[in-house]
Formats: C-alpha cells, sequence, structure tokens
C-alpha cells in the first residue's frame, strides 16, 4: 500500500515539474494529493510538503514503524487495575461481547422482533422496550436450562479446559462436537435448536372443556400429557403441569 500510495504521489509531482502545462496552485494539487491518499487510506504516513508551484513528499517511517509492530495484531486495552482484571480476563471480556451482538440480533429481528413500535408516546415506547428486553432475558435463562437437549455447547467449563490460550478460537467440548456430529444427545434424544423447542413445547394445550349432561352442565381443564422429550424438557425449566 505504501508503493501504491508513492506511485499515485509520484505521477503528481511528475505533473507539478513538467515543463509544459504543468499542474499548478495549492488548492488543485492539495486536491490531487487528498484523492490519490483518500484511495489509499495511507496519509498518516506520508509528510506532503503542498505549495503553489511545487509538490514533495516522504514517508514517515517512525509512524510506519509503530504500525508495523502492531500490523496483524489487536491490542486491548482496559480502564480497570491489573488485580480486578488481568490479561486474560480483559480478552475474555471482549470476546464476551459477541453474546450482546447476539442479543441485539435476537431482539432486533431473530426471534422478539421489536419492530415495528406501534407506539407514539415515549413512556409506551420505553414500556415496550423494556418488555423485549425482559422476554430477551427470561429467554437467555431458557436457554441455559434447555442446554443439554439443544445444538451447541452444554459444558463451558469442559471447552474451556480445551482451548490452548484465551485468545484462540473457542473450541468446543468432546460432548458438544459429538451432539454437533449426530444430532442427538447425549440421552439419545434428537438436538433441538431453540426454535424447534419451543415449537415442540407449542403442542402442549391447556384445554377448557364444557359438558352438557341430564343432570347439568360441567366445565373441567384438560392439560396435554407431554411426550418424554417434552417432559425432560419441562423439567429443565422447572416447569410442572396439573394433569
Amino acid at each position: 500500500m505504501l508503493a501504491a500510495t508513492e506511485k499515485k504521489l509520484e505521477i503528481i509531482r511528475t505533473a507539478v515539474s513538467r515543463p509544459k502545462r504543468p499542474l499548478r496552485g495549492r488548492d488543485k494539487i492539495g486536491v490531487r494529493v487528498g484523492l490519490a491518499l483518500a484511495r489509499t487510506k495511507m496519509g498518516k504516513h506520508f509528510r506532503v510538503n503542498i505549495t503553489d508551484n511545487s509538490f514533495n513528499f516522504e514517508r514517515r517511517l517512525d509512524n510506519i514503524e509503530q504500525e508495523a509492530a502492531l500490523d496483524g495484531i489487536y491490542v486491548i486495552r482496559t480502564s480497570l487495575p491489573k488485580r480486578e482484571m488481568d490479561a486474560p480476563s480483559t480478552v475474555r471480556a471482549y470476546k464476551q461481547l459477541a453474546n450482546v451482538e447476539r442479543a441485539f440480533r435476537c431482539i432486533k429481528s431473530v426471534d422478539l422482533k421489536i419492530r415495528p413500535v406501534y407506539h407514539y408516546t415515549a413512556d409506551r415506547v420505553r414500556s415496550h422496550v423494556f418488555l423485549c428486553v425482559l422476554a430477551y432475558y427470561v429467554e437467555w435463562h431458557m436457554r441455559t436450562a434447555l442446554a443439554p437437549m439443544l445444538l451447541g455447547e452444554d459444558d463451558p467449563d469442559a471447552a474451556e479446559l480445551r482451548r490452548k490460550s484465551v485468545v484462540a478460537p473457542a473450541t468446543p467440548s468432546a460432548a458438544a462436537e459429538l451432539k454437533a456430529r449426530t444430532k442427538r444427545t447425549a440421552e439419545d434424544e434428537p438436538a433441538h435448536s431453540f426454535r424447534t423447542m419451543l415449537f415442540d413445547l407449542a403442542t402442549v394445550a391447556h384445554n377448557r372443556v364444557r359438558t352438557i349432561e341430564a343432570d347439568g352442565a360441567y366445565t373441567f381443564t384438560v392439560v396435554t400429557s407431554p411426550t418424554p422429550l417434552q417432559q425432560r424438557a419441562l423439567s429443565l425449566l422447572g416447569v410442572g403441569l396439573n394433569l
């Protein structure tokens, strides 16, 4: 990129110094130089000197050496003292931003779909957003409780032990790898996504039945008998059914 930038700037310098119809004017020269630097994003690495009838440039070696030392490296800084958050903890906290991004994506488009907002007063809009965030909080707890039955990691401690370094990509646990390969849980049940699990649980119905007999009308409740898979899910969630 430095060489490509120098090539563009050299063309401008030639245009300024040519004997026939040279490029003149600080403004005109500056516009050409600005466009050349904008294309390669290398302006911070060059020192330019522009007058009405001359143009020169040189590399800023101190800037180049400083950036070369960090080329391809992410530097994460924190204002917390080391006794509260050491280097591995800082990297781990930074990587947990993915959970925040996942939450925003879920609230905005995937599951909860916060928009469109059919409210026009500030209090109602805030209430709508609060309920969506509260719903995601419930979903997060449900995902955690149902992790053994869902596709994905359900043993983060084992996965962390397999990771050689906190900066290395996350490594799934052996159980998660087996689940992803076979699409079966450790109990040899079909592994669900969170959405398909909700669809399955949605078949459990609470029915209010009213019958008319010779001696009068009777009303009673009938709850769908859960399947073994549904019963296990409800058990993990700590939900009981009054059958």
